[in-house]
């Protein structure tokens, strides 16, 4: 862990390699039902697996790259999700900021590559390659590969139900 500071410039001095986590779960359930989860902010707090999302509002469902959609932390802050990359039924991802704000630097990606008619590869990727702000960077830190599989293993448990 990074002592904190409010220099930018420490980003610098840590290896690309680490910010960038990956974890990939098998599930046995379409890719069409296991996007729909992901797609839709509302349900995101039942998958969590960073015990970090408290809640979303209905009917935020994401189509496509400039969509946003906002959640609230369990700490209660909201934060906008910026859509940054979009296939549907196989790959979102976002970028957090504050609402009405710029991205942060984090990007969160969901692939997903079917296998079969009911049963898919899900890989979830944390990218924090971009992140400037030394407030965020212990955070980034503790963003573990563990974190998203706890993740992943949530989505797989809802999917395959």
């Amino acid at each position: 862990m990074t002592e904190q500071t409010s220099d930018p410039s420490v980003f610098d001095s840590i290896d690309p390699a680490l910010k960038v986590v990956s974890a990939e779960i098998d599930i046995d359930a379409s890719a069409e039902v296991v996007f729909e989860l992901i797609a839709d902010p509302a349900r995101q707090p039942e998958w969590d697996g960073n015990e970090n999302l408290g809640s979303a509002v209905a009917d935020q469902r994401v189509h496509g790259v400039g969509d946003s959609f906002v959640a609230t932390l369990t700490k209660g802050v909201d934060r906008e999700n910026h859509v940054v990359d979009f296939d549907e039924g196989r790959l979102i991802a976002w970028k957090p900021s504050e609402v009405g704000g710029e991205p942060f630097g984090q990007k969160w990606i969901w692939e997903i590559e079917p296998a079969g008619q009911d049963s898919c590869l899900v890989r979830h990727t944390y990218d924090w390659t971009e992140l400037r702000d030394p407030q965020r960077l212990p955070r980034a830190q503790s963003t573990t590969a563990a974190n998203l599989l706890a993740s992943l293993k949530r989505l797989k448990a809802l999917a395959e139900s």
